[in-house]
């Protein structure tokens, strides 16, 4: 049974159409791959202008002829009410899929993707695996991802990593007691591939470390692991492929666009540009050489719903001297790091726990616009914000229970509203810092 494809169709995502369409543009040879890109994003910037309000107030057709003058689009452009940013034919469930960010720049907002582009997205993703010999219709993965605590959302989640063949690791908690507890799954289960948070899989793979473990002797069907999320350093990555016995593969992507790179059997970052359009460009928005590190920039080529046009997803990177307009690849990424929560009762919690913190103070009004959390001591944290207005005590209390929830107990939270938040030299902004 091909759960994965079945699991799209009964949502009503066409993966079938949408595979057919990936692999006709696969094969678009490389002389022809750049008409083949400008003619797509020329169609879907036509196509917000004319049937997208938000849009066509961005960005005016009369000052948007050449792909140059398109106005770059930042997250805070985005954090307003979701059905203000909608094209026409895209406001029903039926035909869009909508997220949240995760957050982990510190700027959440709710998006929305058709039915059609959101199919192709994992298309795209399935097609990557499948260079590692990973199939995910048929191949168990072992997940190492958060899962909310709240009823309805847990059993959301777990009825969905049943049907997608993923069996979870919850990183809520990564004391040794836990780690395992999670070695135990792995002697008993037939896992292919190891996806999650690159900091949790790191602490696991220093775990096997110290327990002197390499873990596919213990799970021979063991395949690669895929770190996502965060970034991957390259001592890490040593690290991580001589405990877990696998190579470890760089993926970068964001829910609101879908695969932005992968890494593939000849270890190049291979940059998505079957429905996906990458620039990379200076402070001024000028569009920069290969070779040279600048902000990424991506244009959804196929997302109807939702305008994600010269998007600046806020991270830094490189594109390859090398790269063609049919094989780009990512030479270097300044991605999203974050640090370790160490709590006095010894638990270790990855800092991207803390986005299913910030999940319950996401809201559709785009109230909230920035946030950071620091820990400064064992049991204190620090929320930095920047709002409209202070946090009422109903909002003070949500977010102080989903510490307690999926932090821990008896911790001391201290609540700041802020005008602006202090950035790196990069204009990132870390979610979580630990000061411990």
């Amino acid at each position: 049974m091909e759960w994965f494809r079945l699991s799209l169709q009964l949502n009503n995502f066409p993966i079938n159409r949408a595979e057919k369409l990936l692999q006709q543009i696969q094969e678009i040879p490389e002389q022809k791959y750049q008409e083949y890109l400008e003619e797509q994003r020329n169609s879907i910037l036509k196509f917000h202008i004319e049937n997208n309000t938000f849009y066509r107030q961005f960005c005016p057709k009369k000052n948007c002829k050449n792909w140059a003058d398109v106005p770059v689009m930042k997250k805070t452009d985005l954090q307003q009410p979701l059905q203000n940013r909608l094209s026409k034919g895209y406001s029903s469930r039926k035909t869009t899929y909508v997220g949240k960010t995760s957050g982990s720049s510190g700027q959440p907002f709710i998006f929305a993707k058709d039915r059609f582009s959101h199919a192709l997205s994992w298309a795209g993703f399935n097609n990557r695996y499948h260079w590692h010999g990973i199939d995910l219709n048929k191949s168990l993965q072992a997940r190492f991802y958060g899962i909310p605590l709240d009823f309805y959302g847990n059993i959301q989640e777990r009825v969905k990593d049943r049907i997608s063949l993923r069996r979870r690791f919850n990183i809520f908690n990564l004391s040794d007691a836990k780690m395992q507890k999670f070695l135990q799954r792995f002697k008993r289960t037939k896992f292919e591939y190891i996806n999650g948070y690159t900091s949790a899989i790191l602490l696991f793979a220093k775990f096997l470390k110290n327990e002197n473990i390499i873990l596919k002797e213990i799970c021979p069907s063991l395949k690669v692991c895929i770190v996502t999320s965060e970034r991957l350093f390259e001592n890490d990555k040593i690290l991580m492929e001589e405990t877990l016995g696998v190579p470890v593969l760089n993926e970068y992507g964001a829910s609101e666009v879908g695969l932005i790179a992968f890494e593939n059997p000849e270890k190049d970052w291979i940059v998505n540009s079957e429905d996906l359009y990458v620039e990379i460009l200076d402070e001024k928005n000028n569009i920069l050489p290969l070779g040279a590190e600048g902000r990424v920039v991506i244009t959804s080529l196929y997302n109807k719903a939702h305008p994600m046009i010269r998007y600046d997803i806020g991270d830094t990177g490189i594109l390859s001297e090398t790269s063609t307009f049919k094989h780009p690849k990512l030479q270097k990424l300044i991605g999203r790091t974050n640090d370790i929560a160490h709590l006095a009762n010894g638990k270790v919690v990855p800092g991207l726990t803390f986005y299913y913190v910030t999940k319950t103070i996401i809201t559709d009004t785009g109230s909230i616009k920035e946030f950071v959390i620091t820990q400064t001591a064992l049991d204190s944290f620090k929320i930095e914000y920047v709002s409209e207005n202070d946090f009422s005590e109903n909002q003070i209390q949500k977010i102080t229970s989903a510490i307690q929830r999926y932090v821990g107990k008896d911790l001391k939270v201290e609540f700041e509203r802020k005008d602006t938040l202090q950035r790196s030299k990069s204009g990132k902004l870390k979610q979580f810092t630990s000061l411990i």
